[in-house]
């Protein structure tokens, strides 16, 4: 409800301030990308009368900077696989403002599915059942959500898969949901934006570069695009299991109800 409100608030800006449709789409995707973490922050730190610490700015230079880094290395090695074991065809480099729709795209799904799945569903069943438990149902989450996008098979649904055990560990490790939203940011953009792939089986738009990847649908990932490689699933298993380890100090382990009472009276009894 809140991020269609924020639509309409920028359409009707649009009619007092015309703009091109790239600087329209990237202004529609701040917009509404505001609001959704306003609304988390207003309604959680009400709610549940907290710090909403999870949308913490401190150190955010560092921690958007990695996030950044990591999610645009990984899909950078994806493509670069695919260039030394298939082909990647560079058919044309367009203007830079061509970024625009993609950025504005990237950002904006970015926001949204972390917000909810990560901040939300995640951290409710963590509370609950703690991380692994957590960790495990809003993988399989996001996975599902991305089911019925055109060209999924198994392989993009597994790697799919790994890529939200991968964001979920990233919040674990910083406690932060800026990192896992910058990782999944950088990690579509550079994909769309960049290489002008196929993203999830999304129909492609404008992009940096215009590339045609071609090779074995495992090594390009067929019409669901990259995210459907087996380079893509292992290089995010990779990827977790060294999240793993920087989140080991924050995993939530919830405590077996030992009724020491009750078993003496059994003893007793017999």
């Amino acid at each position: 409800m809140v991020f269609i409100l924020a639509q309409q608030l920028a359409a009707n800006l649009f009619d007092v301030f015309p703009v091109d449709r790239n600087s329209r789409n990237l202004i529609k995707g701040l917009i509404s990308s505001a609001a959704v973490v306003w609304t988390y922050r207003s309604f959680y730190g009400r709610i549940e009368r907290r710090a909403v610490t999870e949308l913490s700015l401190s150190r955010w230079g560092r921690t958007i900077g990695t996030g950044l880094a990591l999610g645009a290395a990984l899909q950078g090695l994806t493509i670069l696989v695919v260039a030394l074991l298939g082909k990647v065809q560079v058919v044309a480099v367009k203007p830079a403002a061509s970024v625009l729709i993609p950025l504005s795209v990237a950002f904006s799904v970015a926001i949204f599915e972390e917000v909810l799945l990560r901040g939300i569903l995640f951290r409710i069943a963590e509370e609950k059942l703690g991380s692994y438990w957590a960790l495990a149902i809003s993988a399989l989450v996001f996975g599902l959500l991305h089911l019925a996008n055109p060209g999924s098979t198994l392989l993009s649904g597994l790697c799919v898969v790994v890529a939200g055990a991968v964001f979920g560990l990233a919040y674990v490790a910083t406690r932060n949901l800026w990192f896992p939203i910058a990782i999944h940011f950088a990690w579509n953009f550079v994909q769309s934006g960049i290489f002008g792939a196929v993203t999830s089986g999304n129909e492609k738009t404008s992009s940096l570069l215009t590339t045609n990847l071609m090779g074995h649908p495992l090594l390009t990932g067929g019409a669901f695009g990259p995210e459907a490689s087996f380079q893509a699933v292992l290089l995010l298993l990779l990827a977790a299991a060294l999240l793993q380890q920087k989140a080991k100090r924050n995993l939530i382990i919830p405590r077996r109800n030992h009724k020491p009472a009750a078993s003496a009276e059994v003893v007793l009894a017999g």
